[in-house]
């Protein structure tokens, strides 16, 4: 999507739009940033090692992706990206409802007695 808004633009539009620090060292690539221009990092990857609270990490990371893709969708007119995000919102909404059905299957195990 970001190729999409920013592949014909004219350096002087980068740099209006406040891209042009990232068209300077990036040229056209992408380089991953949050809104605030903070870079990625893997640091931002939380496990635990417990598959229950790892995977409530993961829906919390589906909830916040599926609230980011609504702002997004606010935030534009422009019918086929708001398309894209819709589509990649909803995805986000299943993967945390698979997500909630996997915790529910570990209790129920947990909750098991165990005979060895």
């Amino acid at each position: 999507m970001v190729y999409k808004l920013t592949k014909d633009a004219t350096t002087e539009q980068l740099e209006a739009a406040g891209l042009g620090a990232n068209f300077a060292n990036h040229d056209g690539a992408m380089f991953y940033n949050n809104a605030a221009g903070v870079p990625w990092t893997a640091a931002y990857i939380a496990a635990k090692g417990d598959p229950i609270a790892d995977l409530y990490e993961d829906i919390a990371a589906e909830e916040k992706a599926r609230a980011t893709y609504q702002w997004l969708i606010d935030l534009t007119d422009d019918v086929d990206i708001q398309d894209s995000l819709k589509f990649l919102r909803e995805r986000e909404i299943v993967h945390s409802l698979r997500f909630k059905e996997a915790v529910e299957i570990l209790k129920a195990d947990r909750e098991q007695k165990k005979i060895y």
